[in-house]
């Protein structure tokens, strides 16, 4: 019996490619891939997004990673390189950089390199995270295009800090601070993530971003991915390993948290904080059995949760599948009652979790 699995769903990853170049039919395709595509298989997720223009990665070991798994798009490494000796395995497997600092500059200035770099030079308009300021971005650019180690064809970018929230005024600020800076120069750019994408038209530019909305998730503030038109990737599953009934008054789990009112029945299901599941979830956090909605009650230990099922009307049994996020539960309303993002949750699965992937259509007709 399969216990804890991840299901994902390849033709939702497909549709939701499709639904991204609608929204932005004009722009290339970076789809994000770091942090193990977002918890959903690195390399099994890049293999089935034939339709993307590049592949964006945080780090040299993720890009590695995908050429070691066969595939051959141009690849950005999101926070480009920490080191000089990186130079060289940046040419040899045809990666892209982001140039952020100073030290990259000089790094690559003061190297001798077989082939030219791809570079994007990135501008903080307000992330205040990675970004060269703005107004060091015109040196920035006269020396990358002055230097020989560097593809002439460089492309700029900027990275938004509140897009998700479509009345914020400093994603409009952030793109008026790109378009000054740049309004000049020819070269590609690329603003939008997947906040962008959705709720900023006016920022799609050359290239988009994709990340989470690719997994069928909502990057917006309290909205969920089929209010975009997305469909869940990924459908988070285990068993009911046992059914107990408690009495009136017993406490339940770990500290006991959660005291009966009632006798009741607790469905045990065989997930927890080892397999990814957030500990911090609170008493009534859903979960789907038999296509019905039960709450989580007490404490979230490392290997199971318990359920009430109330007088199990339905005739749960052990066996029965359980669903903790999917099609019929999103998970950002289970981020929300864990006081998280759906970002983590995602990211968050453990090695224990078992991926089957699968080709299937139902969700996307």
């Amino acid at each position: 019996m399969r216990l804890a699995t991840a299901e994902i769903n390849l033709a939702a990853l497909s549709y939701n490619l499709k639904q991204i170049k609608a929204l932005a039919p004009g722009a290339r395709v970076m789809a994000v891939l770091k942090a193990n595509a977002y918890g959903h298989g690195l390399v099994k997720i890049a293999q089935h997004l034939n339709d993307a223009d590049a592949f964006a990665v945080a780090r040299i070991d993720e890009a590695l990673a995908l050429r070691a798994g066969g595939l051959t798009k141009p690849i950005v490494l999101l926070e480009g390189f920490f080191n000089r000796a990186d130079l060289p395995i940046l040419i040899a497997n045809n990666f892209e950089t982001i140039i952020h600092d100073e030290n990259q500059l000089r790094a690559i200035e003061s190297s001798q390199l077989d082939a030219r770099l791809p570079v994007w030079l990135k501008v903080d308009t307000g992330m205040h995270r990675l970004g060269v300021e703005p107004e060091q971005f015109e040196a920035f650019y006269q020396r990358l295009k002055a230097c020989e180690n560097v593809d002439p064809k460089i492309k700029l970018m900027t990275h938004f800090s509140c897009a998700d929230d479509v009345n914020n005024t400093q994603t409009s600020s952030q793109i008026a601070a790109f378009e000054r800076l740049v309004q000049s120069k020819p070269e590609a750019k690329c603003l939008a993530n997947s906040a962008g994408v959705i709720g900023w038209p006016q920022s799609h530019g050359d290239w988009i971003r994709p990340g989470l909305m690719m997994y069928g998730v909502s990057p917006m503030l309290n909205r969920v991915g089929t209010e975009h038109g997305l469909k869940p990737v990924m459908r988070l599953i285990t068993r009911v390993i046992a059914i107990k009934t408690v009495a009136a008054g017993e406490k339940v789990g770990y500290g006991g948290r959660w005291q009966s009112n009632k006798q009741t029945q607790l469905a045990v299901v065989a997930m927890g904080y080892g397999d990814g599941y957030p500990r911090n979830a609170q008493d009534g956090t859903p979960v789907v059995i038999r296509d019905k909605r039960y709450g989580i009650v007490g404490a979230v230990s490392m290997d199971m949760i318990t359920v009430d099922i109330g007088r199990n009307p339905d005739d749960i049994r052990v066996g029965d599948e359980v669903e903790m996020w999917g099609p019929t539960l999103p998970v950002e309303e289970v981020a929300s009652c864990a006081g998280t993002i759906p970002y983590e949750l995602l990211c968050n699965i453990t090695p224990r979790v078992s991926y089957d992937y699968l080709a299937q259509t139902d969700q996307v007709d």
